[in-house]
């Protein structure tokens, strides 16, 4: 049987909405698309952005996702603060892996449109996915 209850947590659900009302409000104040242009950059569906932007939900945001977080939806450095703050009273521990303290840049790219949103994801999603593992490779060398 599944349990219904909720269990009571100390200030870390509190401190997880906090985070996501400015990752929420930061989101809405961009232009139409950044969902989508956020679920691309993490080789995720929007379903996924709509979990991890909402204070409706619980779940946490994955901190290896907060470098790109900051670079697709262009937090200002206030927003940025602000945020970071949040996140570290809700994930004490994750800081360090967080803070996003290697610096990235915005690289475009010109490619086809196969005039079918599924398969335009899939390469958006295929392009993220190859420059995650060149980078993580390119990480564990230089360290």
């Amino acid at each position: 049987m599944a349990r219904t209850e909720k269990i009571p947590e100390t200030g870390a659900e509190e401190a997880i909405r906090a985070y996501k009302t400015i990752l929420s409000e930061v989101i809405d104040q961009r232009p139409s698309g950044m969902r989508q242009r956020l679920a691309d950059a993490l080789g995720k569906h929007r379903s996924f952005v709509t979990q991890i932007s909402s204070p409706a939900y619980s779940i946490p945001i994955p901190s290896k996702h907060l470098p790109s977080i900051f670079s697709v939806c262009h937090f200002s450095q206030a927003e940025r603060d602000q945020f970071m703050a949040a996140y570290h009273q809700a994930h004490p521990g994750k800081v360090s892996a967080a803070s996003g303290s290697r610096k990235t840049r915005h690289v475009s790219l010109i490619v086809p449109d196969f005039g079918d949103d599924k398969q335009n994801a899939a390469l958006d999603r295929a392009i993220n996915e190859f420059i995650q593992k060149i980078t993580s490779i390119a990480g564990k060398g230089s360290g």
